[in-house]
């Protein structure tokens, strides 16, 4: 199975705004006014796209609240939760 692209949801304090960033590239793939409009209603998952990924999600302190991976059937069977 190929490697899954990484993503960062994290606050942009500059812009007042929560960005998805790639990774990979450090590029915003997509902006959300608020944290809840970005984690709920599948937001997430549209914004990865077809390709899917694994997002770690970020508190406004900058420490990790939690990961998803999307499509869910791609999350590795051998990790924790």
């Amino acid at each position: 199975m190929a490697k899954l692209p990484k993503y960062t949801l994290e606050k942009n304090e500059k812009k007042d705004r929560w960005d998805l960033v790639n990774d990979a590239t450090d590029r915003t793939v997509k902006s959300f006014e608020t944290k809840t409009d970005a984690t709920r209603g599948g937001a997430l998952e549209k914004a990865v796209g077809a390709g899917g990924g694994s997002v770690k999600i970020q508190k406004e302190n900058g420490r990790f609240q939690e990961e998803r991976t999307y499509p869910r059937s791609a999350d590795p069977k051998k990790s924790p939760g």
